[in-house]
Protein backbone atom coordinates (compact mmCIF):
# COMPACT_ATOMS: atom_id res chain seq x y z
CA UNK A 1 0.00 0.00 0.00
CA UNK A 2 1.32 3.42 -0.94
CA UNK A 3 2.46 5.44 2.05
CA UNK A 4 1.55 9.03 2.79
CA UNK A 5 3.92 11.72 3.98
CA UNK A 6 3.53 13.18 7.48
CA UNK A 7 3.84 16.70 6.05
CA UNK A 8 2.83 18.23 2.75
CA UNK A 9 5.66 19.13 0.40
CA UNK A 10 5.99 20.38 -3.13
CA UNK A 11 8.81 19.69 -5.60
CA UNK A 12 9.71 19.73 -9.27
CA UNK A 13 10.77 16.71 -11.28
CA UNK A 14 13.82 17.06 -13.53
CA UNK A 15 13.14 17.04 -17.27
CA UNK A 16 12.17 13.64 -18.62
CA UNK A 17 11.45 11.99 -15.27
CA UNK A 18 7.89 10.71 -14.81
CA UNK A 19 5.92 9.80 -11.74
CA UNK A 20 4.75 6.23 -11.22
CA UNK A 21 2.38 4.63 -8.71
CA UNK A 22 4.60 3.25 -5.89
CA UNK A 23 2.61 0.00 -5.59
CA UNK A 24 2.93 -0.71 -9.30
CA UNK A 25 6.71 -0.31 -9.37
CA UNK A 26 7.47 -2.32 -6.24
CA UNK A 27 7.89 0.56 -3.78
CA UNK A 28 4.85 0.24 -1.50
CA UNK A 29 6.54 2.05 1.41
CA UNK A 30 7.09 5.17 -0.70
CA UNK A 31 4.71 8.09 -0.96
CA UNK A 32 6.11 9.12 -4.36
CA UNK A 33 8.23 7.50 -7.09
CA UNK A 34 9.75 9.06 -10.20
CA UNK A 35 11.36 7.04 -12.99
CA UNK A 36 14.21 8.05 -15.28
CA UNK A 37 13.33 7.86 -18.98
CA UNK A 38 16.31 5.66 -19.96
CA UNK A 39 16.60 2.22 -18.31
CA UNK A 40 20.03 0.51 -18.24
CA UNK A 41 20.17 -3.25 -18.70
CA UNK A 42 16.59 -3.67 -17.48
CA UNK A 43 16.87 -1.37 -14.46
CA UNK A 44 15.23 2.05 -14.31
CA UNK A 45 16.89 4.63 -12.09
CA UNK A 46 14.35 6.05 -9.67
CA UNK A 47 13.74 8.68 -7.04
CA UNK A 48 11.55 7.82 -4.07
CA UNK A 49 10.12 10.01 -1.34
CA UNK A 50 9.04 8.54 1.99
CA UNK A 51 8.56 9.93 5.45
CA UNK A 52 7.18 9.33 8.87
CA UNK A 53 6.64 11.03 12.21
CA UNK A 54 9.23 10.32 14.87
CA UNK A 55 8.87 11.04 18.56
CA UNK A 56 12.11 9.44 19.65
CA UNK A 57 15.52 11.03 20.19
CA UNK A 58 17.18 9.32 17.21
CA UNK A 59 19.48 11.61 15.25
CA UNK A 60 19.26 11.78 11.48
CA UNK A 61 22.56 9.85 11.37
CA UNK A 62 20.97 7.09 13.44
CA UNK A 63 17.91 7.11 11.20
CA UNK A 64 20.22 6.78 8.17
CA UNK A 65 21.88 3.82 9.94
CA UNK A 66 18.43 2.23 10.32
CA UNK A 67 18.10 2.36 6.55
CA UNK A 68 21.42 0.55 6.13
CA UNK A 69 20.22 -2.16 8.53
CA UNK A 70 16.91 -2.50 6.66
CA UNK A 71 18.62 -2.74 3.26
CA UNK A 72 21.11 -5.24 4.66
CA UNK A 73 18.26 -7.71 5.10
CA UNK A 74 17.94 -7.95 1.30
CA UNK A 75 21.63 -8.06 0.39
CA UNK A 76 25.03 -6.58 1.09
CA UNK A 77 25.27 -2.86 1.84
CA UNK A 78 28.42 -0.76 1.88
CA UNK A 79 28.32 2.83 3.15
CA UNK A 80 30.48 4.86 0.77
CA UNK A 81 29.95 8.26 2.39
CA UNK A 82 27.87 9.81 5.14
CA UNK A 83 27.84 13.49 6.01
CA UNK A 84 25.70 16.16 7.56
CA UNK A 85 24.65 18.89 5.16
CA UNK A 86 23.39 22.32 6.03
CA UNK A 87 20.45 24.14 4.64
CA UNK A 88 22.16 25.32 1.42
CA UNK A 89 21.69 21.78 0.05
CA UNK A 90 17.99 21.90 0.86
CA UNK A 91 17.06 25.57 1.02
CA UNK A 92 13.63 26.42 2.31
CA UNK A 93 12.81 22.93 3.54
CA UNK A 94 14.25 23.05 7.02
CA UNK A 95 16.58 25.08 9.19
CA UNK A 96 18.15 21.90 10.59
CA UNK A 97 21.04 20.06 8.98
CA UNK A 98 20.20 16.96 7.01
CA UNK A 99 22.19 13.79 6.44
CA UNK A 100 23.31 12.50 3.06
CA UNK A 101 24.62 8.98 2.70
CA UNK A 102 25.78 7.14 -0.39
CA UNK A 103 25.51 3.36 -0.49
CA UNK A 104 26.52 0.46 -2.72
CA UNK A 105 24.03 -2.41 -2.68
CA UNK A 106 24.52 -5.99 -3.85
CA UNK A 107 21.20 -7.75 -4.19
CA UNK A 108 19.15 -9.82 -6.65
CA UNK A 109 16.33 -8.95 -9.02
CA UNK A 110 14.29 -11.79 -10.48
CA UNK A 111 16.96 -14.20 -9.25
CA UNK A 112 19.82 -12.37 -10.98
CA UNK A 113 22.61 -10.51 -9.14
CA UNK A 114 22.21 -6.75 -9.20
CA UNK A 115 24.64 -4.00 -8.16
CA UNK A 116 23.04 -0.67 -7.27
CA UNK A 117 24.03 2.63 -5.74
CA UNK A 118 21.83 4.87 -3.63
CA UNK A 119 22.09 8.47 -2.58
CA UNK A 120 19.87 9.06 0.44
CA UNK A 121 18.96 12.42 1.91
CA UNK A 122 17.31 12.64 5.34
CA UNK A 123 15.74 15.84 6.63
CA UNK A 124 13.73 16.48 9.75
CA UNK A 125 11.09 19.09 10.45
CA UNK A 126 10.02 19.74 14.03
CA UNK A 127 6.35 19.87 14.89
CA UNK A 128 6.00 23.50 16.04
CA UNK A 129 3.19 22.53 18.42
CA UNK A 130 4.95 19.44 19.83
CA UNK A 131 8.76 19.94 19.70
CA UNK A 132 9.39 16.33 20.78
CA UNK A 133 7.80 15.15 17.51
CA UNK A 134 9.21 15.65 14.06
CA UNK A 135 8.61 14.56 10.54
CA UNK A 136 11.55 12.84 8.88
CA UNK A 137 11.65 12.80 5.08
CA UNK A 138 13.76 10.32 3.12
CA UNK A 139 14.63 11.31 -0.46
CA UNK A 140 16.41 8.49 -2.30
CA UNK A 141 18.00 8.03 -5.71
CA UNK A 142 18.58 4.40 -6.75
CA UNK A 143 20.56 3.59 -9.89
CA UNK A 144 23.03 1.15 -11.40
CA UNK A 145 26.61 2.40 -10.93
CA UNK A 146 26.96 3.12 -14.64
CA UNK A 147 23.74 5.23 -14.58
CA UNK A 148 24.89 7.43 -11.71
CA UNK A 149 26.76 10.06 -13.79
CA UNK A 150 23.59 10.57 -15.87
CA UNK A 151 21.16 10.91 -12.94
CA UNK A 152 23.01 12.37 -9.96
CA UNK A 153 22.68 16.01 -11.04
CA UNK A 154 18.96 15.43 -11.65
CA UNK A 155 18.62 14.10 -8.10
CA UNK A 156 20.44 17.12 -6.68
CA UNK A 157 18.11 19.38 -8.67
CA UNK A 158 15.11 17.45 -7.32
CA UNK A 159 16.33 17.73 -3.69
CA UNK A 160 16.89 21.49 -4.08
CA UNK A 161 13.30 21.86 -5.32
CA UNK A 162 11.65 20.19 -2.28
CA UNK A 163 9.72 22.70 -0.15
CA UNK A 164 7.06 22.60 2.55
CA UNK A 165 3.69 23.02 0.85
CA UNK A 166 2.58 26.50 1.82
CA UNK A 167 -1.03 25.72 0.82
CA UNK A 168 -1.50 23.20 3.65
Amino acid sequence: MTATLPVKISFSLPDGWRSAPPDEVGAPGAAFVALHPAPADGFTANITVAGRMRDDAATLREIADESVQRLGQAGTVQVLKKEEVGTPAIPGLTDSPGVVQNLRLSTTLRGEPLELVQSQVYVGMEDVHHPSRRAVLELVLTAKPEQLPDVLDDFKEFVRSVRPDQDS
